[in-house]
C-alpha cells in the first residue's frame, strides 16, 4: 500500500497485521480520488475509523488543508502514527486515538468538513451512526462529499435516506463503496 500522488507520492504505509483491519485497495483509492480530484485542494477532511491512514493521508499528499485520522484502536493509533511520520505530513495531519463516533460528538460546532471517509468495521451500523451524528451536529454541508467502504450497499437507516442522496457507488471484490451528499432539501 503506498501513496499515490502528491507529496508522499510513492512513500509505502505501514498496515496492521490480522484481520481485523480490511485496507482500502488500491484499486478503490485510486477510483474514489480520481473521482474527488477537484474536491481535494485545501478541504478539510475526516477520516474516522482510519485504520492506517491511508485515506486520509493520500488526502493530504493531494493537498488538503487539514486532515483528522480517528482510530480507537491502540494499534492502529500507532501505525498511524508511523505513517505520518513517513509520509512528512504532520503539518496537516492530526491523529486521535479516540472512539469516532465520540469524536465526532465533541467536534467544535465552528468545524466544517468538506470530505469525509467513513470505513467502519462491516457488519455494524456505525457508518449510518456516523452519518447522523455528523449531521446533526452540522459537521458537513450540501457541498460536502460522504465516501462510505461497507460490506453492503444497504448503508442508510429511514432516517438518514431522508437526508442523504447516493450519489455513486461502486463494488471492488468484497467492497461496497457509496458516495454521499446531503439533500438539499434536508438543509
Amino acid at each position: 500500500m503506498r501513496i499515490i500522488t502528491g507529496k508522499a507520492r510513492g512513500v509505502r504505509l505501514e498496515t496492521l497485521e490480522g484481520l481485523n483491519t480490511r485496507p482500502t485497495s488500491e484499486r478503490s483509492k485510486e477510483a474514489i480520488f480520481s473521482m474527488l480530484q477537484f474536491d481535494i485542494a485545501g478541504a478539510t477532511v475526516l477520516d474516522l475509523f482510519a485504520g492506517s491512514g491511508q485515506m486520509g493521508l493520500e488526502a493530504a499528499s493531494r493537498g488538503a488543508e487539514r486532515v483528522y485520522l480517528v482510530d480507537k484502536s491502540r494499534d492502529a493509533f500507532k501505525i498511524v502514527s508511523k505513517n505520518i511520520e513517513k509520509t512528512r505530513l504532520s503539518d496537516t495531519v492530526t491523529a486521535r486515538n479516540e472512539d469516532s463516533i465520540t469524536f465526532v460528538k465533541k467536534c467544535d460546532a465552528k468545524t466544517k468538513f468538506d470530505i469525509v471517509f467513513l470505513d467502519p468495521p462491516y457488519a455494524t451500523d456505525l457508518i449510518d451512526e456516523s452519518l447522523t451524528v455528523l449531521f446533526e451536529r452540522e459537521l458537513i454541508g450540501d457541498e460536502s462529499v460522504i465516501v462510505c467502504e461497507s460490506d453492503r450497499f444497504e448503508i442508510l437507516g429511514l432516517e438518514n435516506s431522508q437526508k442523504y442522496d447516493i450519489i455513486k457507488t461502486m463494488k471492488h471484490g468484497v467492497a461496497h463503496i457509496s458516495v454521499l451528499r446531503i439533500k438539499s432539501e434536508a438543509i
